[in-house]
């Protein structure tokens, strides 16, 4: 799990370096001209997944997990700030993350342990205000702040023997609500393509949008 978290912030990392053209760079006054930036209705955002902390009960968490998503973005707000080339957009997604053989512990009265393995998928619903910064010709940053719907569903391999109540199989669905945040960046191939990169709380992801 560990070698393929590390490739998948490799690849991240990578596009970045390799999308970056010579002539992106933050002096060449785009963000200083509000308006100066693609027009668009809706962006459309398919993008791969890493849950770097997952579901948990008790202290215990399920560690990395890897999933698929998209999101849409609605513009609402153009030129919040005057001066500067900015916009406001809602973004409301569906992103699926899946966790797997992750190890709970309870400790026995000998000192060893009951352990289950547990496979987690998670369907996450956010809804977030995304507010984009154009810096350069072919750069564009954001910030997202809100809230996420989550829904767990949980099953397992219990070991023989573990005593009633520390075992997973108490455990089937959970919902809830949780907080989320976002930075992130696109490199403008054009003013209807991206690459897009995004990092926060709970998930990472890399993906294409489409405006």
């Amino acid at each position: 799990m560990r070698k393929l978290t590390s490739l998948f912030l490799s690849m991240a990392v990578g596009a970045v370096v390799l999308a970056r053209p010579q002539d992106a760079h933050a002096g060449d006054g785009t963000i200083k001209q509000p308006g100066d930036h693609p027009m668009y209705k809706v962006e459309f955002e398919p993008h791969g997944l890493l849950g770097w902390e997952g579901p948990g009960y008790g202290g215990y968490t399920a560690g990395t997990g890897f999933g698929l998503g998209a999101r849409l973005s609605i513009p609402v707000w153009e030129s919040p700030i005057k001066t500067l080339n900015n916009t406001i957009a809602i973004g409301i997604g569906l992103d699926w993350i899946h966790y797997s053989a992750d190890c709970y512990a309870y400790p026995t009265a000998l000192g060893g342990c009951y352990s289950y393995f547990s496979d987690v998928n998670r369907f996450l619903l956010p809804v977030v205000a995304q507010w984009n910064f154009y810096v350069a010709k072919n750069w564009s940053v954001f910030g997202e702040p809100g809230l996420a719907l989550y829904h767990d569903f949980y099953s397992c391999n219990q070991p023989p023997g573990t005593p009633a109540g520390y075992g997973c199989g108490v455990y089937g669905s959970t919902t809830g609500v949780l907080p989320v945040f976002y930075v992130g960046g696109r490199y403008h191939f054009n003013e209807h393509v991206t690459l897009t990169m995004r990092v926060g709380y709970p998930t990472i992801s890399v993906g294409a949008s489409f405006m």
